[in-house]
């Protein structure tokens, strides 16, 4: 509890309870003073006769006022201790209570704070690392993407090469095979004219039949 909240409640609770001392002091002297007056004569004597036989003295009309004055005297010394030494020090035991519940409060709220941050800067983190990790396949996927039509079009192209380069060989082989049977077929029709009708067949006419025969039958 606050210094302010503290000393202002135990001083108004020690005023009340020294006032309701001083009520009570001053009704039981007035109640006192009434029964002295109205006591008969022979209720005197009786206070006497009793006292004198060893009744109680704190009973005693007569001894009333010194009673009363030693009360007076006991509640101030006890309403001054009261006030200067037992209730001080109930307040500041209040006091640190409530300091220790207010440090511990703010030392609370500074650890929700804390794990606030923390929790922020984790999920930061986090968010960062799935974005780079999103980037880097991103990445790596445009790069395999390229490397591999790169290479398609690299096969591609070496087969193409390939490919005409294989023609070219057929194409010239077959040319070759073309002349040579071009060749041996007119050495063959030489010959056969020449046995068969005794005709003697140049070379080159008997090449250009063979030619004319093979571009007819394609």
């Amino acid at each position: 509890m606050p210094k302010f909240l503290a000393r202002p409640l135990i001083s108004g609770l020690a005023g009340r309870v020294g006032l309701a001392w001083t009520m009570l002091v001053v009704t039981a002297g007035g109640a006192l003073a009434q029964s002295d007056h109205g006591a008969a004569p022979g209720g005197d004597a009786a206070h006497g006769a009793e006292h004198a036989s060893g009744g109680l003295p704190q009973l005693d009309a007569t001894a009333f006022a010194p009673q009363l004055v030693w009360l007076g005297i006991t509640f101030i010394a006890l309403y001054f201790l009261m006030s200067k030494v037992a209730l001080p020090k109930v307040a500041e035991v209040l006091e640190e209570r409530q300091e220790r519940i207010t440090n511990d409060l703010d030392r609370a709220g500074d650890l929700r704070k804390e794990s606030s941050v923390v929790m922020a800067g984790y999920e930061k983190a986090l968010a960062d690392a799935r974005a780079h990790a999103q980037s880097v396949m991103a990445a790596t996927a445009a790069d395999i993407s390229s490397v591999t039509a790169g290479r398609q079009a690299q096969f591609n192209t070496d087969l193409a090469a390939k490919t005409r380069a294989t023609e070219d060989r057929i194409n010239e082989a077959k040319g070759t095979a073309l002349a040579s049977v071009r060749s041996v077929a007119a050495e063959i029709a030489q010959q056969t004219a020449e046995k068969l009708a005794g005709i003697k067949v140049d070379a080159s006419a008997a090449d250009a039949a063979v030619g004319a025969v093979m571009q007819e039958r394609g």
